[in-house]
């Protein structure tokens, strides 16, 4: 069976089986279908996704034709790949729909701060917008008024709802989190997670968690 080892912290590491390398990209997967804004790209288990691929693919096509476990193999290896092109899918059109907003959020990183895009989808939203600035400008802008032909983008941007529910199950126990994020003092309310269950909350609160793999979506 193929393992896939992943940096815990500094030296450490954790052996993943082929079985939860898996599991983990379907995870990513429903997350990211759920999440109202734009998750971290699963660069390390897509690589290595890629690379079982490759060896599988070989191994496959070294088998006799018509071998019976091949086939399995093989249809394994389509669904993961509609798994992952889903995946792939779901981030370019959030990064569509809010890509004035995500390069300015990947404008502000600060010096060793972590991108929420891989290099490909960052290349692909700078010129994503810049096909999009074109357009606008030589066959929308220029047919209006002269008033109107100046467009202010900050006041054009896009932006996800993180104020929207969602459905949680949490992994880990989490104490505190609160139900109403904008209500101050200690009086507001507050829910205590506890792994297995299931609860609707407004994603704001659970955002930081959804990232560290506290809660998942559903």
């Amino acid at each position: 069976m193929a393992e896939y080892s992943e940096g815990s912290s500094d030296d450490e590491y954790e052996t993943m089986t082929t079985g939860q390398l898996l599991a983990k990209l379907e995870e990513a997967w429903v997350n990211e279908k759920f999440s109202p804004e734009l998750l971290y790209h699963k660069t390390e288990i897509i690589d290595c996704i890629e690379e079982q691929f490759e060896q599988a693919e070989s191994s496959i096509g070294r088998a006799p034709k018509g071998d019976f476990v091949s086939s399995i193999h093989k249809f394994e290896i389509e669904r993961i790949k509609f798994v992952l092109c889903s995946y792939l899918r779901t981030r370019l059109q959030k990064i569509e729909k809010h890509v004035v907003h995500i390069l300015e959020c990947e404008a502000a990183l600060g010096s060793g701060s972590e991108s929420r895009l891989s290099g490909e989808e960052l290349e692909y939203a700078k010129e994503f917008v810049d096909n999009m600035d074109t357009h606008l400008n030589s066959l929308v802008l220029q047919h209006m008024p002269a008033n109107f032909q100046k467009m202010d983008r900050k006041k054009a941007v896009v932006r996800p709802n993180l104020d929207s529910y969602v459905f949680v199950k949490a992994v880990e126990p989490v104490n505190g989190v609160a139900v109403d994020p904008e209500e101050d003092g200690a009086d507001r309310d507050s829910v205590d997670l506890s792994p297995g269950n299931q609860y609707i909350l407004r994603y704001r609160p659970v955002s930081s968690l959804v990232h560290s793999g506290a809660v998942k979506l559903i």
